[in-house]
């Protein structure tokens, strides 16, 4: 299921993931710090939302209360519960 989720607080505008039930098969982050967020991308493809989520939760940016990477993670929470 392919899904696109607007993010908050981040450098990134969006993020589109697509899953397969609880699988992130693939997720593209639009804006932000590139070649980081395709790294983080590669990294975590086809893990399980709770792989992902005991790996990227809660991380900050600087001084702000979330991350890209967490914000991954509310895009993937936000996508399988409009399954």
């Amino acid at each position: 299921m392919a899904y696109r989720y607007k993010t908050k607080g981040t450098c990134s505008v969006y993020i589109d993931v697509d899953m397969d039930g609880n699988v992130l098969k693939n997720a593209v982050f639009h804006g932000g710090c590139n070649g980081n967020l395709q790294g983080i991308s590669a990294l975590v493809e086809g893990q399980t939302y709770e792989e992902i989520k005991a790996k990227l939760s809660g991380i900050k940016c600087g001084f702000k209360s979330t991350s890209c990477p967490d914000q991954l993670i509310k895009a993937m929470e936000e996508a399988m519960r409009n399954e």
